[in-house]
This record gives C-alpha cells, structure tokens and sequence, in this order.
C-alpha cells in the first residue's frame, strides 16, 4: 500500500504544471508588431510557441503598431492592461520618437509614465521586461529618414534613457544589443531594408525564451 500512495504521488507531481499560465502583453511599436515578417513570425508569437513546447499556457496581447512613438503607447495601447490583466509585460519603444524628434527628457517622461501604469495594474517589476531598440540606423534604408550617424547616436543616448528608466523602476533590462550587433553585420533584414527579418526576430524569442 505505501508503494501504490507513493506511485499515485508520484503521478500527482509529474502531471503539475511547472510554470503558472502566462498572460503576455507586449507594448511596442513594428519591432514587437513584428513589421517585414507576418503577425505569426513576430518575437511575441514565436516566443508563446517556444513556452507552449514546455508546457507553459500562453495568452498573447500584442497591441504594437508600426510608426506608434511612446505617445501612442500611451493613448492607445495602456488600456489592454486593464482589459487583458497581464502577468507578463514587454515594453519596446523609442525609435519613432526618434524620427519624430522628440526631446530626450519627454522621451524620458513618457517612458516612467508607462512604466508606472504598468505596475500600478498589479504587474511585479519582474514581470515588466523592457528591451532596447535594433541599431536601424544600419539599415540600408535608414538615410531616408536623416543621417545615420547621428541616428545611432540617438539610438544608444535614447536606449540609455530607456535602461536607466526601466532599472530605477526595478523592471527586467534585457539587453539584446549583441544580438542586434550580430544581425546588422549578417544583414539580416526584411524586404523593405529596415525593419529586421522573420529570422532575426525568431533570434530575439529564443533569448528571451529562456527568461522565464
């Protein structure tokens, strides 16, 4: 009888969920929308498909759109967090606030803003990972917006700001330039030369697969 109580406990353990079911908000603008890939190829959608192979229950919420700047995060996108309640939140933003010329210290602002809605809807600073932008600038394309050098230099002073503001916030900074660095010298763009290939964001899932 204690062989058959302890098999049955046994059973009862191997069959228990190893992760609690995930509900993922992913904030963003065409880098999260997944822009020069299909919706499917996005890193939010091939990151649900890696933790589905473990196990893990995921629900994905993916309101980013190409060209949105952290303004339109905020007027448009915050609101999923009541309606959705998630338990996991990506935030990936700041390059149209770039093209668009926004000052840094609004940039900043805005960031703390939405850092702070996020936690102030019940989401663990754990639980917020923010991630820094793809070095565009090195996108064949890029001079059709202004100068690429001084782009990148916006892009890292923006990308710090981003850092600073996630960490003082207690949030997850996961650092991905390396990876950044590495497409951009393969070269591992889309058809319209800018935004990263189904390949490079498929890359992307597979680091941040490993977070949780």
């Amino acid at each position: 009888m204690k062989t058959l109580a302890l098999a049955l406990v046994l059973l009862g353990a191997a069959s228990t969920p190893t992760h609690a079911p995930v509900r993922l908000l992913t904030l963003g603008d065409s880098f999260t929308a997944g822009t020069g890939a299909t919706p499917e190829q996005s890193f939010p959608q091939r990151l649900a498909v890696r933790w589905r192979a473990r196990g893990i229950a995921v629900d994905v919420d993916d309101p980013a759109v190409n060209g949105y700047s952290t303004q339109e995060l905020i007027d448009r996108e915050l609101g999923e967090l009541k309606s959705f309640k998630p338990t996991l939140v990506t935030i990936a933003i700041g390059a149209n606030d770039i093209v668009r010329h926004r000052e840094l210290p609004e940039f900043r602002k805005n960031v703390r803003d939405i850092l702070a809605a996020v936690k102030a809807a019940g989401v663990p600073a754990s639980q917020i990972w923010v991630l820094p932008q793809p070095d565009w600038s090195r996108s064949p394309t890029a001079a059709e917006f202004g100068e690429p050098a001084a782009f990148a230099a916006k892009i890292r002073a923006y990308d710090a700001a981003l850092r600073e503001e996630a960490q003082a916030a207690g949030a997850q900074w996961v650092d991905l330039t390396a990876l950044f660095a590495k497409q951009a010298d393969a070269h591992q763009l889309a058809d319209d030369g800018l935004h990263p290939s189904a390949a490079a964001y498929d890359a992307w899932a597979e680091q941040l697969a490993t977070r949780l």
